[in-house]
């Protein structure tokens, strides 16, 4: 048998877990693999809130790629991937041309920001561990102005939140348990700290009933969360967001804004020689392009329709890790000549984090699970993640088992 070469680009959750389980099933004779990633390291985006107030290290969220992938059957390369050619089979990366006779597109995602003027250029975002970090510096140093100006400025303990989804929502809660320790630090009175999310639908939290969603407000509105439903961004400046509600438009003054309400597939897809639907590939349901059989196409870049829902699968971390599963097993097929499987999610629950000390879910389809309880769900379902990813010593290493940490 000849030798195949696989290329798997981006080690997010799809990439990353597509690279583990390939490297069990096959033999060394069998293929040659390599895994493309712009950093030496995975990060678990579902963290990232963490990072970006400081009650998660960065340390605890990277993963060096060299921990998890077995270097005798993978090789890793750390560049940045500028196009793809898959009429040619090649990917052309920064610094080389690599040539593949099966791809697997794993890239992840990039923010959207809606071309609403000045929010990229004056918003932070949540999207990678450098991201995190000038959010949670930026954060702490407008305590510390606040603090040292002779002119207090009440602009810089405002923080405007764009998006209450999971993103926003998880971002909040942390946001609020933050500001009560550097209010503490700061010795300012947490009256004057202000926490608003904006967000474009009637409701935050879409994915959760009325209930649960009602819980969640309740439980962020008593740490000093304000919410603004059914307003979007008409501009940002560096020291303010204009939004629009009922067609009135209301300017905040402001000096953080903090952009949590879109994302969309990385660009390079579109780019390339695919058709692509939203900017994703709408694969088959053996996860492969319609287009061109040999291109596995897994998270963020892939398109998976509901039928019974009519509209798109959510691109979650969930979904990503199952569908690692199927283009593992169907690449494996592939280059054995054997029957592929079809692929079809199973959602098995979602939780989503209100901070360190509570939560919300729904689990077994129709479940609910709140406060503690939920709590203590969320970080099983990370645990379960990083036993999967590196087994039990990567879960020592990098697991959570303090109940209600204290941040760092």
């Amino acid at each position: 048998m000849e030798k195949k070469s696989i290329v798997i680009l981006g080690a997010g959750y799809g990439g990353m877990m597509t690279v583990t389980k390939i490297q069990r099933s096959l033999r060394t004779e069998e293929a040659e693999i390599t895994l493309v990633n712009i950093n030496e390291y995975h990060y678990q985006t579902t963290w990232l809130h963490q990072n970006a107030v400081g009650t998660v290290s960065d340390d605890r969220t990277k993963i060096p790629i060299k921990d998890v992938i077995n270097p005798q059957k993978v090789t890793f390369i750390q560049d940045k991937v500028l196009s793809i050619q898959p009429k040619d089979k090649k990917v052309i990366l920064e610094n080389r041309i690599l040539h593949y006779d099966v791809l697997v597109i794993a890239l992840g995602f990039e923010v959207e920001t809606f071309d609403v003027p000045g929010l990229e250029t004056y918003a932070y975002t949540i999207n990678n561990i450098e991201k995190a970090r000038e959010l949670r510096q930026h954060i702490e140093d407008n305590f510390s102005l606040f603090v040292k100006e002779e002119k207090k400025n009440l602009s810089r303990l405002t923080f405007v939140i764009g998006g209450g989804g999971f993103t926003g929502v998880e971002f909040l809660g942390e946001l609020a348990d933050r500001v009560s320790e550097l209010c503490k630090k700061y010795n300012v009175d947490k009256q004057l700290v202000r926490i608003i999310n904006i967000e474009a639908t009637p409701t935050i939290l879409p994915e959760f009933d009325e209930q649960l969603v009602e819980y969640a407000m309740n439980s962020l509105e008593a740490r000093g969360v304000e919410f603004i439903t059914g307003a979007t961004f008409k501009e940002c400046t560096p020291t303010s967001v204009l939004f629009e509600k009922y067609g009135m438009q209301t300017k905040i003054s402001t000096h953080t804004i903090v952009w949590a309400a879109g994302v969309k597939a990385n660009s390079i897809i579109k780019e390339s020689d695919f058709t692509t639907n939203k900017g994703k590939i709408e694969v088959n349901n053996d996860m492969r392009s319609p287009e061109y059989d040999n291109v596995f196409v897994i998270g963020d870049c892939a398109l998976i329709m509901d039928f019974e829902k009519g509209k798109p699968y959510p691109p979650t971390a969930q979904i990503a890790i199952q569908e690692s599963e199927a283009v593992a097993y169907n690449i494996r097929a592939y280059i054995r000549n054997e029957e592929m499987e079809g692929f079809k999610p199973n959602i098995l629950g979602t939780v989503a984090s209100l901070g360190s000390r509570d939560a919300i879910g729904i689990i077994f389809k129709n479940k609910k699970v709140l406060g503690w309880k939920a709590t203590i769900l969320k970080k099983i379902i990370d645990n379960r993640y990083l036993f999967k990813l590196g087994g039990l010593r990567l879960l020592v290493k990098k697991g959570k088992f303090t109940i209600f940490p204290r941040a760092k």
